[in-house]
């Protein structure tokens, strides 16, 4: 697939999709979150444990009167340095810190629901502290042209007794946010990345790439507003 073929793609088919999480467009509303070092809220002693950040997001979220904070599509994040999931393979070099995906913040064990119809190209448990935790890629074909789209952060329960190649219908809740036990180490939120070529992945593909490299990156993940859409619910 060429290039920004996906982004152009999804742009001609707005109302295709359905919701990825529950979502009453006639009364909910999302707010954003911040990862990034200008969020000067975040102090290192929220970000320190999953239990301090669910506070901060659940506190930002009431105080909005929205139902989920979302963000973070093309978002430097510094606060990726608590983990070494992003460090640069070879010490001194530029680490991981640029964020391909859009997260949604809510409680564990929100439902995870298929925006069109797909199949189940694979899935893993990636168990390392700030890695995805429980993961599912799935495969769709839309006007022609084959994608992905990545789930992280959901809870074991999302991969029990599923099988790659199986099917799964436009709406169906084939998923749930996991708990930090579970989903790498983070408060409860869903990792939403879409993916235009996934090459030899299965079960992972980054959702975090260096800055300098991050034109090739975003290229092959578009904004996943372009199915979620959103942002245009942000109080």
């Amino acid at each position: 697939m060429q290039p920004g073929a996906l982004s152009e793609m999804l742009k001609q088919h707005p109302g295709s999709f359905h919701a990825v999480v529950p979502f009453d467009t006639s009364k909910d509303r999302c707010t954003l979150l911040d990862l990034t070092a200008a969020n000067k809220d975040l102090t290192a002693s929220i970000l320190e444990n999953s239990s301090g950040l669910s506070s901060y997001i659940n506190a930002l979220v009431a105080r909005c009167n929205a139902r989920y904070a979302i963000g973070g599509y093309d978002e430097h994040r510094t606060v990726y340095s608590i983990s070494k999931v992003f460090d640069a393979p070879v010490p001194g070099e530029e680490p991981r810190r640029l964020h391909l995906g859009t997260d949604i913040w809510a409680r564990p064990h929100t439902a995870v629901m298929a925006p069109l119809d797909g199949i189940v190209h694979s899935f893993a448990f990636n168990n390392r502290f700030g890695d995805y935790g429980a993961t599912i890629i799935l495969t769709h074909q839309l006007n022609g042209l084959s994608f992905y789209t990545l789930y992280g952060h959901l809870s074991l329960h999302s991969i029990r007794n599923l099988q790659e190649g199986q099917c799964i219908e436009q709406g169906e809740v084939f998923a749930e946010f996991g708990i930090p036990a579970e989903n790498g180490g983070w408060s409860p939120h869903l990792h939403f990345q879409l993916i235009a070529a996934i090459g030899n992945w299965k079960g992972d593909y980054p959702g975090v790439c260096r800055y300098s490299e991050k034109e090739q990156w975003l290229a092959n993940s578009p904004d996943p507003d372009l199915i979620l859409q959103l942002n245009r619910f942000v109080v």
